[in-house]
């Protein structure tokens, strides 16, 4: 049997959660065990079984090749896309020879996490919100939504994981204008988001963050340390067997837990290398100095997103912590002094999430009322247009859902088509931003500017990206749809891309004004040429040489290598003077042709 609830799930890296609105309170339900977190691993035996959670977690030491954990970094990306190894994570399994994908792996989290659901409401359920970092692309959302379909689940709404936690926290408070900054470290993502909640809206005002930095990485770093201290070998962390990194890293994992609230722990590694035991004694001080530069990159992260949203530190009403990574105090020292405030750890953070997912599902299905939730989309949407530039149409942190279009027209003579390149980034140039896909749309042949054709943009409210683009002779519509693997980036890039159209902003400026100077130029000196011809022996001849003249400092300036827009347009200005009179003459002569025909 069916029913009208609506699970909300956080698919996190390292550990995942259910709940639902239940008699209007919001819950997280557990699994038989009684514990609310689910841990993101599915073992693979080899015989079709799979094991899911605490019991597949407990194969990693044993059978690290066929328990795999954190796929979550692997979503929306292509095989062999990017190498494992590029930020200094080396997983001890390979999907490939399991013979799954990672939509197929965090489907089966999201079944055993649907079963734990069923078990405890005694009905079944079919419906759910799920949550993703707020900069998840395109494709990792589109993976992400089809992970729950093969779960068997309907995908009601994307949610982002920061604007999750704020509505989790905001629940209590919707009579009150908010702003709210939400730093979420979970154990493979970072996000931050700032946000506004004012009657009961909460918008975003603009995030930022980075999908491959995250508590793992604290993890790797503190096993390597552990692994140097034990002086087993002059082997590198990265060279020993996957079985021994599997063992540190748990052990890594849980002294980094420990030191939460403890100053020194003691990693004990019973018979690690056959019957030698291993005992190292981790400080806080020792743990502090690896963990400071993982965290301190998630700095310029907050910085921008300050700085996109026109808000400062004063600003802020508050700062809150989500995800178990946070439970560091050498994060939560962090963040009260880039933020100038202590943070907010009324929330549990490895539930914020959760119950904001939940929230915002009983939201939909009409358990909870008079909440809006307000996302933004993280990068500029756009088309590349004549000349190679990036047009954009939707802007970075607009809100969604929304639609935006524009109408463009055939740049040459006799052109029988417009290929649509859909582009997502911050450059002025195209070949600098990501290519989600292209079609091309035909048109009958006609005269330059004579096609029109319009392109729309519409972004759902999971963040998914529909793009429809219209030739308005015909009235025929051609509808992209963007593919799960259709972005050939690494996500790891998306931070570089808007560092780089910061770092490039004037030389990328300057690029642009060149280019749309060029076509001036190009398209000025075409239509003079013809002007000239038409004209002949109307023109007199010293005003034919200075035409020409100023046409020849058009073509040198062009020619000559140095991309210089100012003194290109200043000779398309002199060349625009110089014909005047030319383009009188010709205005006069098509009306008179105009009235011949008139009068014949």
């Amino acid at each position: 049997m069916e029913t009208d609830y609506i699970l909300g799930i956080d698919l996190g890296t390292t550990n995942s959660l259910v709940g639902v609105v239940d008699s209007g309170f919001p819950i997280l339900l557990a699994d038989a065990e009684g514990s609310r977190l689910t841990p993101s691993a599915v073992f693979y035996d080899g015989d079709g079984n799979v094991m899911v959670g605490a019991a597949a977690l407990r194969r990693r030491a044993l059978e690290p090749a066929r328990t795999v954990t954190s796929v979550k970094r692997f979503m929306g990306r292509r095989e062999g896309e990017v190498d494992q190894n590029q930020d200094g994570w080396q997983p001890a399994y390979d999907l490939k020879a399991l013979g799954v994908d990672a939509v197929q792996v965090s489907s089966e989290i999201l079944k055993h996490l649907k079963g734990i659901a069923e078990r405890a409401l005694e009905t079944t359920v079919n419906r759910a919100v799920i949550t993703v970092p707020a900069y998840f692309n395109d494709a990792q959302r589109q993976a992400t939504k089809q992970a729950g379909e093969l779960a068997g689940l309907k995908v009601e709404r994307i949610v982002s994981e920061p604007t999750a936690a704020a509505l989790a926290y905001g629940l209590d408070k919707m009579e009150e204008r908010r702003r709210i900054a939400v730093y979420d470290l979970g154990g493979g993502t970072f996000d931050v988001s700032i946000l506004e909640m004012r009657d009961g809206v909460f918008q975003v005002l603009a995030t930022a963050g980075d999908t491959r930095l995250g508590g793992d990485d604290v993890d790797r770093a503190l096993a390597a340390w552990i692994w140097r201290q034990m002086k087993v070998s002059d082997e590198e962390f990265e060279m020993i067997g996957v079985s021994k990194q599997s063992r540190l890293m748990t052990a890594a994992e849980e002294a980094k837990k420990r030191l939460s609230v403890q100053d020194e722990v003691t990693v004990d590694l019973p018979f690690f290398e056959g019957e030698k035991s291993y005992q190292v004694i981790v400080n806080l001080a020792d743990f502090n100095k690896l963990a400071t530069p993982l965290i301190d990159r998630t700095r310029a992260f907050c910085l921008r997103a300050m700085s996109d949203a026109g808000v400062k530190t004063e600003d802020l009403d508050e700062v809150i912590l989500v995800g178990g990574s946070t439970r560091m105090r050498l994060v939560r020292e962090k963040v009260a002094q880039w933020f100038s405030r202590e943070p907010n750890l009324s929330q549990n953070p490895d539930e914020a999430v959760a119950l904001g997912a939940v929230i915002q599902a009983g939201i939909l299905s009409g358990a909870l009322r008079n909440v809006v939730l307000l996302d933004v989309t993280p990068l500029s949407l756009g088309i590349e247009t004549f000349g190679g530039l990036m047009n954009v149409i939707i802007p970075r942190n607009t809100t969604i859902p929304c639609k935006a279009g524009e109408m463009f027209t055939n740049a040459v003579n006799f052109q029988d088509a417009m290929l649509i390149r859909v582009l997502q980034g911050e450059r002025e140039l195209a070949k600098d931003n990501w290519e989600l896909g292209k079609v091309a749309v035909p048109f009958p042949p006609g005269p330059k500017g004579s096609a029109r054709v319009g392109v729309q943009f519409a972004l759902d409210a999971n963040g998914i990206l529909q793009v429809l683009a219209r030739d308005t002779a015909t009235q025929t519509d051609t509808v992209l749809e963007i593919q799960s693997a259709a972005v050939d980036v690494d996500d790891a890039q998306v931070e570089k891309m808007i560092s780089e159209s910061v770092d490039h902003a004037f030389e990328d400026m300057n690029e642009r004004v060149w280019t749309e100077a060029r076509l001036k130029a190009e398209e000025l000196l075409g239509a003079v040429e013809e002007a000239l011809g038409l004209c002949e022996g109307m023109v007199e001849a010293d005003e034919v040489e200075g035409i020409r003249q100023c046409a020849a400092n058009v073509e040198a300036v062009l020619k000559s290598g140095v991309h210089d827009a100012r003194v290109l347009k200043q000779a398309n200005q002199e060349l625009d003077d110089a014909t005047q009179t030319l383009a009188v003459m010709l205005v006069e002569r098509a009306m008179e042709e105009a009235i011949e025909r008139k009068l014949s």
